[in-house]
């Protein structure tokens, strides 16, 4: 009953946000009568702050037009590559009239951005695709909103998450340099380990940021909740069927609003203050404070469902059992043995505060996968970086894509049998300093 009280919550907020819009339009509107009365901009900042809170939001565009390539601005069109029930491969496709930098961009790299199936959409890393967009051809996996999933489409697990990856990666082709973000670092590993072990053609590189590869490494208030929970808590408790009112009525999800109230409570005190600013930006006229906050909570309130088998998967394999770095993960009778992957290098990218996936949980990747040789194992610690700090922000642009661009370079002529070592970009994973406890980084910060 919780999802149908929500939507029934919505339906009866959303003439209040439309009538809260109405009115600060009507107070902050110049050629208004209203907006040369006393208070007229207390009036209308505190109006549109009802209409942001009051309001629906709805999946963003990626909205990414145009890149620099070579000084050179190209035209980016968005192209559905594959359609599956539950996810849109997505191409970024490049276009340029200018015959030098046309002829560059055919060399140049292909990256897979698989994108997290954790609450927020793909939308997310939009500034990932944007920088990567630079130097790269690139492809992203966009996760559909389960509730928009009819029923007749099956049920969603973990197993099929994984099976989704490696047909991307068969389609793209096996040049293709795989980023994983988060979440899907776990299914891109097992991925890749199962098409080694059957003696398929791997990728040239798969770089993992910010991902709960072994969980039990400096455990967060994320991972906490994950562990001490019973598989049941959460089947009783987080899953509800989808209302009546959408195309996956009657599917079994862990509902986006749910998700964004856990989002909000992990840092209250943080979200009300930036309103409260929001606020008085508003008040003194700050247009480009208020439009970052518009943009940032834009992205930040549009959440979709997952499917419950694939959420309900992913806490009892990752966050329970630890089967992958237990060796006990079977994907569809298969064991995952990340060991067998030799001829694709390794990049793990961690931030100094991440407060969602903990020191070192990134970094297993590198006890798990012995078969590629230590001179093609990389890792990089961002400093002063949280979660979306290290695939968004300026952090992001100035410290993170350039260790991912240089790695992903190097081996776009060869693969990692063939390629002599060289200098690390990054550290190299054993000659890495590990990481300092969460308290003393935190007191750095």
């Amino acid at each position: 009953m919780l999802y149908q009280w929500y939507e029934t919550q919505r339906a009866l907020l959303s003439p209040f946000a439309e009538f809260a819009s109405a009115s600060a339009k009507l107070y902050g509107n110049q050629a208004s009568p209203f907006a040369s009365m006393p208070g007229a901009q207390r009036m209308a900042a505190g109006f549109d702050l009802l209409n942001r809170l009051a309001k629906d939001y709805e999946k963003p565009a990626f909205d990414i037009r145009s890149v620099p390539v070579q000084g050179t601005e190209v035209a980016v069109q968005e192209q559905v590559v594959l359609q599956k029930p539950f996810c849109r491969l997505l191409r970024f496709k490049r276009f340029t009239d200018h015959p030098p930098v046309l002829e560059r961009m055919k060399g140049q790299p292909t990256v897979l951005v698989v994108a997290p199936l954790s609450g927020h959409h793909a939308t997310l890393l939009r500034e990932t695709v944007r920088a990567l967009l630079q130097e790269h051809k690139v492809y992203i996996t966009d996760w559909t909103d389960a509730r928009m999933v009819p029923t007749d489409a099956g049920p969603f697990h973990l197993d099929d998450y994984v099976h989704y990856v490696q047909e991307f990666i068969r389609h793209i082709g096996p040049d293709v340099h795989v980023m994983s973000v988060c979440q899907p670092t776990v299914p891109v590993l097992a991925a890749i380990s199962l098409m080694a072990s059957a003696g398929e053609t791997t990728p040239r590189t798969m770089t993992m940021m910010g991902g709960p590869i072994d969980a039990r490494r400096s455990p967060t208030a994320v991972n906490n909740l994950a562990m001490n929970k019973s598989h049941e808590w959460f089947e009783n408790n987080v899953i509800y069927r989808v209302p009546p009112n959408y195309p996956g009525a009657g599917r079994r999800v862990y509902p986006g609003f749910l998700q964004h109230t856990g989002f909000i409570a992990m840092n209250p005190d943080r979200h009300l203050k930036s309103h409260y600013d929001y606020f008085l930006d508003l008040m003194r006229g700050d247009d480009d404070n208020a439009e970052f906050h518009r943009s940032f909570y834009d992205e930040y309130n549009a959440v979709l469902d997952m499917p419950a088998e694939y959420y309900l998967d992913t806490i009892k394999t990752v966050f329970q059992d630890f089967a992958l770095v237990n060796g006990t993960w079977e994907v569809r009778g298969r064991l995952v043995r990340p060991q067998d992957i030799t001829g694709t290098a390794l990049l793990t990218i961690e931030g100094e505060l991440d407060d969602i996936s903990g020191a070192g949980q990134t970094r297993a990747a590198h006890d798990l996968c012995t078969g590629v040789p230590k001179a093609h194992q990389f890792h990089y610690d961002v400093i002063g970086a949280g979660h979306y700090g290290i695939f968004s922000g300026r952090r992001w642009r100035e410290k993170v894509y350039p260790q991912v661009r240089d790695f992903i370079l190097r081996y776009q002529d060869g693969r990692v049998a063939a390629q002599a070592p060289a200098p690390a970009l990054a550290a190299p994973a054993a000659a890495s300093p590990a990481p300092a406890p969460r308290s003393a980084r935190r007191r750095r910060a």
